[in-house]
């Protein structure tokens, strides 16, 4: 009669899940692209055409399979307008360097105004959903491939 009264051990409680340490990004190779982790996407409006608003976002490719670039597509207006902000790495003389700036689209094209370091820059939305980049420098074109990050 005894045993029927006792009650089974209690078992202890599972450990109380630790919370998880933050991630820490590896540093960037020497000569990478990298954009400042602050750099904010503001969504298109209602009235933007869609698209317009499929250039908004973090890009990355290389140009000629060799020079990293990183391309954020910040705003975008109804009229197609665009700021940015453009990463670039080591690309011939010159040194990797970030800038901000301004552009259009035309038709499936964003063409930037000049940037700060000389260059000028146009991406062609494709019908994979890639961008085909073409970036002038010092009278270098250098061509490629950017997806969506």
């Amino acid at each position: 009669m005894l045993a029927a009264c006792q009650s089974a051990p209690e078992t202890p409680p599972p450990p109380a899940p630790q919370p998880a340490l933050p991630a820490v990004a590896a540093p960037a190779p020497e000569g990478s692209a990298v954009l400042d982790p602050s750099v904010a996407i503001i969504p298109p409006a209602k009235g933007v055409p869609p698209k317009y608003a499929a250039f908004s976002g973090i890009w990355a490719g290389r140009l000629d399979g060799l020079y990293e670039g990183k391309l954020a597509v910040l705003t975008i207006s109804p009229r197609g307008q665009v700021t940015v902000t453009y990463a670039w790495g080591d690309l011939a003389d010159n040194r990797p360097g970030v800038a901000d700036g301004a552009g259009k689209i035309v038709g499936n094209t964003m063409k930037l105004g000049r940037l700060p370091n000389g260059a000028d820059a146009s991406f062609a939305m494709l019908p994979d959903g890639t961008l085909a980049a073409t970036y002038t420098l010092a009278g270098q074109t250098y061509t490629g491939a950017f997806a969506r990050q």
